[in-house]
């Protein structure tokens, strides 16, 4: 800095942290990571904002650092939001921040790990007092390195080997387990699952769990430990033509468990469009019980994980950590099945929950 623009911060306002970012040339989010040592700052950077604070003289007001945890606000981050799950989890949250002096801020990620990083950190940057993580993607040990700085709970995330930071789950094992049992109940021994290709689910997510609970059960069935999991990708149009080669298959099974609504839905659309009959060709049972899957005209059989109650829990469990506890909690909730139309014809009871 020269001796000029030295005699012109003594003369006008003092140094902040805004005056060191400019000094720096870098953003007032990145001085920030290097004064809180943000997880994943590079030694370049780190050099950077630190010459320019030696340079500067600056000293972080205590009035700023006060405000850290007192701003009364939740980030809640989700990763895929054409999810129909996410909306009863966000109710969820919303119902208990009500009345309270907490607000939400919500922040929409994909499963590109460097961008939900981002979305993390800016809402550390943004001195939120906790995270509320719905399905992430990150390895735990990030996670749990973020946990360091700000409270996290995290939702459908089955990592209850975690210290640093709470999961709220639905039991999903056994949701897959009762959807298989009620398939079986209703006769079917032919039965397979349709799930996500290996390179979306991780072995904490609920995509994997609820692919354990379908093998153990269909083992436990006498129907064998390697039962069929057929993979459908992600991304259209290849997620319909993955569908359309299963309905169109001449050994395609008698019955299909669908990891989410999301995909058993658009299963039943296009059963319609192939001529399949449901539930007299193909009985269907999904995951998460969405308001689409209770329309007249959709009518999915569906195991409930109660989004909204998972989001209450977890809302509730991230503002006891703000509070101050640091022994790590991992809730599991017990789902049931929704049974309608797809698993058992119209005549018989609809609507009616079993766990």
């Amino acid at each position: 800095m020269s001796i000029e623009d030295k005699q012109k911060l003594q003369r006008n306002d003092r140094v902040t942290i805004r005056t060191v970012a400019t000094h720096a040339g870098v953003s007032v989010a990145a001085v920030s990571k290097v004064m809180r040592n943000a997880y994943g700052v590079s030694e370049g950077l780190r050099a950077k904002v630190t010459d320019a604070i030696d340079a500067l003289g600056y000293r972080p007001s205590r009035a700023a650092r006060g405000l850290r945890g007192r701003s009364f606000t939740i980030g809640v981050l989700l990763i895929d939001i054409r999810n129909p799950f996410l909306p009863e989890v966000i109710a969820g949250v919303n119902a208990v921040l009500a009345p309270s002096h907490y607000q939400a801020m919500i922040g929409v990620s994909d499963a590109r790990v460097q961008l939900e990083t981002s979305l993390i950190e800016s809402m550390i940057d943004y001195k939120m007092d906790g995270l509320i993580l719905v399905a992430p993607r990150l390895p735990s040990e990030i996670i749990a390195k973020f946990a360091v700085e700000i409270p996290i709970v995290a939702v459908g995330y089955h990592d209850a080997a975690a210290t640093a930071f709470d999961t709220v789950n639905a039991d999903d094992q056994r949701g897959a387990e009762i959807a298989v049992e009620a398939l079986l109940a209703q006769g079917y021994r032919d039965i397979e699952m349709l799930s996500l290709g290996e390179r979306e689910g991780h072995a904490v997510s609920v995509v994997r769990q609820r692919e354990i609970g379908f093998r153990r059960a269909m083992q436990r069935g006498g129907l064998g430990s390697s039962a069929p999991i057929v993979k459908i990708p992600v991304a259209s149009p290849k997620r319909e033509d993955a569908m359309r080669k299963f309905l169109g298959r001449k050994d395609r099974p008698r019955a299909a468990f669908c990891w989410s609504d999301l995909d058993a839905i658009t299963l039943l659309s296009l059963s319609v469009e192939m001529g399949v009959r449901v539930p007299d060709d193909l009985a269907v049972v999904g995951y998460d019980n969405s308001q689409t899957a209770a329309l007249g005209l959709v009518n999915l059989a569906s195991i409930d994980q109660s989004g909204r109650e998972l989001g209450q829990v977890a809302t509730r469990t991230l503002i006891s950590r703000i509070e101050g506890r640091s022994d790590p909690e991992h809730i599991l909730q017990i789902p049931s099945l929704v049974s309608r139309n797809s698993l058992i014809r119209s005549g018989n009871s609809t609507d009616t929950k079993q766990r």
